[in-house]
């Protein structure tokens, strides 16, 4: 599987992304919560990204944390980047931004905890806390990898001004920008351009548009579903292979429910669309 930096690793071009689905019932089960996980590190991928407050309400916060640490100890990997995030909470099934240093260390050290680590592969400040200065949360970061907790940083949906005041602070330790991105949702193409001129790695965030639009990709993305008869694959590995195609800093982290789902996205690591598919996407 083709390979891409961030920081200082080595990791797959396409990543796993944890899917933060709302309820209990609209959720894999347990079982096949670690069946996609064990598939996608079966098929080559090489980052998981997740979060503590990716579970269904407050009463358990971490949860998804907790199963990707289940799944990679029952798999035995060692060489996997696994990122998480921190800054946002849960209030009953409210989602709250807390961006203070004081909360993003008790989070860090919840995090480390969950994942069974001593220091954390990538952690990322989660989103903007507009009652928390971005310099302080930045701080907060900088003096987390300063202690070793984390190896490196990152931060989510930040524009090119944060990226820049995050890499004044935290320095060679800030690896990776999270923002969403999209055949539908382009809006990011500014702080991709800016991560790649800087040395940053891009995760795009809900690479098919969210869970509602990735079932109607096909209708509602037509030049990739065009590409994709014509190339004989799914619409979802065109997308993925687009995503690649924008910049060699970025690492999309598609979301998977079941094993076949993921394979289908590790196989865009080494679909090859021509400059002419790739123009007709880009002007889609």
């Amino acid at each position: 599987m083709q390979q891409r930096r961030i920081g200082d690793r080595t990791v797959s071009a396409i990543g796993l992304g944890a899917m933060p689905l709302s309820t209990k019932t609209d959720r894999p089960s347990r079982e096949d919560a670690i069946a996609t996980i064990l598939a996608a590190l079966d098929a080559g991928v090489t980052l998981v990204d997740t979060a503590d407050a990716y579970a269904a309400d407050e009463s358990e916060f971490g949860h998804n944390e907790s199963l990707v640490a289940e799944a990679l100890a029952s798999h035995g990997a060692t060489d996997v980047l696994v990122a998480t995030k921190g800054g946002h909470t849960r209030r009953g099934t409210d989602w709250l931004l807390d961006g203070s240093p004081s909360y993003l260390r008790r989070a860090c050290e919840a995090s480390l905890r969950r994942l069974g680590v001593d220091a954390i592969g990538l952690y990322q400040f989660h989103r903007p806390d507009p009652d928390t200065p971005w310099e302080e949360s930045m701080g907060a970061l900088r003096q987390l990898a300063d202690d070793g907790l984390v190896q490196m940083v990152g931060v989510s949906n930040a524009d090119v001004a944060q990226i820049d005041v995050a890499r004044s602070i935290v320095g060679p330790a800030l690896a990776a920008v999270q923002n969403q991105f999209s055949p539908g949702w382009r809006f990011s193409a500014d702080e991709v351009a800016h991560c790649a001129a800087h040395g940053l790695a891009f995760l795009p965030w809900s690479p098919f548009g969210g869970v509602t639009a990735a079932g109607s990709l096909d209708a509602t993305a037509p030049a990739f579903a065009e590409v994709a008869a014509e190339v004989g694959v799914s619409v979802y590995r065109v997308t993925l292979a687009w995503h690649l195609a924008q910049a060699d800093v970025v690492v999309p982290i598609p979301g998977a429910s079941r094993p076949a789902s993921i394979q289908d996205s590790a196989a865009a690591a080494d679909l090859q669309l021509t400059p002419d598919q790739l123009a007709r996407l880009d002007s889609a």
